[in-house]
Order: C-alpha cells, then structure tokens, then sequence
C-alpha cells in the first residue's frame, strides 16, 4: 500500500515529462486550420492571413480546411471532435460560440467544455451596403425608403440564423421596418446576387465586403460598431444614426479541442500574438477594418461567456429560433 503513492507519483512525473517534450516537439507535421465557412468571407480571409504567417514560424505548413455548413455548425463540431493533439485547430467567431449555442437547443458541441481558447485574433464591425441601384445615398434615406415599401425590399445573409442575419433583425427591430430575409449558403453566392442586383442590401463583415466598397460596386450606409470605421471614416454607425445601442459585429479567434495540452497551447498562443504583431500582418487586418488583438486564452475564454451572454439576450428580443 505505500508503493502505491510513490508509483502514482512516478507516473505523473513521467507523464509531466512526456507532455513538455512532446511541447517542445512541436509540431512535427502540418497543422490543419479547420474554417467553417466556404471560402471567400471574412472567416476565410483572417484564417489565411494567420495561416500564412503560422506556417513560417512553426516551420510546418498550416492548412486552411473550409468545413462549410449549417451556418458554421459542421465545421464547428469536427474539430470539437478531432484528436486534441495540437495538429487540428479552429478558427473561431461569433457564429460558432455566441449565436449557434442560443439559437439551437440540440448542438452537437459545446463552445465552452469541447473547446480549449488560444488567443482572440482580431474583431471588426459589419456594414450596411446596398446595391448602387437602390435610391438611397443614406441610412436615414434607406430607413424611409423600407417604411414606404414594407416586406418588398429584399436582404442577404450568408444563412439562417447567422449574425448576418440577427444584425439585421436588430436593426429592423429597432428601426420599426420590415424587410425579407433571403439566406444563401455562404457569403460568396450572396455577394454574387448582391453585386447583380437580385437582391438589394445586406449586412456584412467589413473585412470580406471592403473590396467592393472601394471599387463603388456597393455602398456603405453605416457601420454597426460603437466607433466609425478608419477605413471609411465618412460612413456613420447606426448607434449615431438614430439607433443608440446598436451594435454588431464579427471576432475571431483560434481554438483547439479540449484536451489539448497546455504545452502546445500556450506555444501557440505566444506564435500567434508575435504574428498579429508583425507590421505586414497588422497592416494586412487594418486594411480590411478589422482591429489586431491577441490575447491570453484567459482573456480569450472571458471573451467567449461574455460573447454567449450578450448574444443570447439580442436572440431572445429577435425571436429568431431554429428548432
């Protein structure tokens, strides 16, 4: 009986031990970035700028796996239940560990107990844009221009029930006018509908729809953030456009599977934050609206409640449910 504590002793030790070398080790082959969003958006934007840089200073190549489907879900839940080994990781937001937990009552992850936070990467506000066709050069016009013609105006998202859309219902909510929801499956066939012209508005992650804006194919009405955007510093927020207390937006963020060990994690967390800190790289986030972080995964974790709580009370006054 009192070998056994000295032999529990020696194999925590040991075990101790093989957890630090194998931290040390890596990573001793790629590691894949799991993105659960299609390509093209502002998910897959940062994922491939971080990705980029990770590849370099892990000196191992760092895959980006767009697991698009569900509004984020599929995605979500393979790499919650991918091996917690360090070589599977997940670019996540918003979606993944804010509005999916409060709009689906049967998810098959848990953005708190399946996932271990990394290091929060950066946020960014949505914007309002239109089709230039639309007669409306201001948010105050576009508002007149919905309550003239209530449920004839038409609005994308990149899918039910995701912040797009709950960015939207806010501002309708609060704005007292109706417009109809046209989901799409993913960003990309939206803005594709959006820039014909088949559908009139739609808000959007500045950091995937910047490009458009600059080259005039679409026009910004208002951001969602607290603060106006440097990017387009003309452009007013809705909170100063007669809806005080708007406020919406997309973070992102890296994460592993639970059970990752804390070796791994941390070293990841010290490359990410010195990658965000690269001028090339701050620059890169800056030019597209969002605004560089890094974070502890502390930090990071608090983020994440915070994030639950404050969303879950914007679905509840929404009324959006979907199941």
């Amino acid at each position: 009986m009192k070998v056994r504590p000295f032999a529990a002793l020696v194999s925590a030790l040991l075990l101790v031990s093989a957890i630090s070398v194998y931290g040390e080790d890596y990573p001793s082959k790629p590691v894949r970035l799991i993105v659960p969003f299609a390509p093209g958006g502002g998910n897959d934007t940062v994922a491939r700028a971080i990705a980029e840089q990770l590849s370099t200073s892990l000196r191992q190549p760092v895959i980006v796996d767009n697991r698009a489907g569900a509004g984020g879900i599929l995605g979500a839940e393979f790499a919650a239940k991918s091996s917690p080994d360090g070589y599977t990781l997940f670019l996540g937001g918003v979606g993944s560990h804010a509005v999916n937990p409060n709009l689906h009552t049967k998810l098959p992850y848990d953005p708190i107990k399946d996932f271990v936070p990394i290091t929060l990467i950066a946020s960014a506000p949505s914007v309002l844009v239109v089709h230039p066709s639309v007669p409306a050069n201001t948010i105050q016009e576009f508002a007149a221009l919905v309550k003239a013609n209530p449920g004839k105006l038409n609005y994308a998202s990149n899918g039910n029930g995701s912040s797009a859309q709950l960015a939207a219902a806010m501002y309708e909510s609060m704005a007292g006018v109706q417009m109809v929801h046209v989901p799409y499956k993913g960003l990309a066939p939206a803005l594709v509908d959006l820039l014909g012209g088949e559908v009139q508005a739609m808000f959007s992650s500045i950091v995937a729809i910047i490009p458009y804006i600059r080259a005039r194919r679409l026009r910004a009405l208002a951001v969602t953030g607290k603060n106006r955007c440097p990017l387009l510093p003309n452009v007013p927020t809705l909170a100063e456009s007669g809806l005080p207390g708007y406020e919406a937006g997309s973070w992102y963020g890296i994460l592993a599977p639970a059970g990752t060990p804390r070796d791994i994690v941390m070293k990841l967390n010290a490359e990410i934050v010195k990658a965000l800190k690269q001028p090339n790289v701050h620059e890169r986030f800056a030019s597209e609206g969002a605004e560089v972080i890094g974070s502890t995964p502390e930090e990071f974790a608090a983020r994440i409640k915070a994030e639950l709580a404050r969303m879950g009370k914007v679905i509840r006054d929404s009324g959006i449910r979907m199941d």
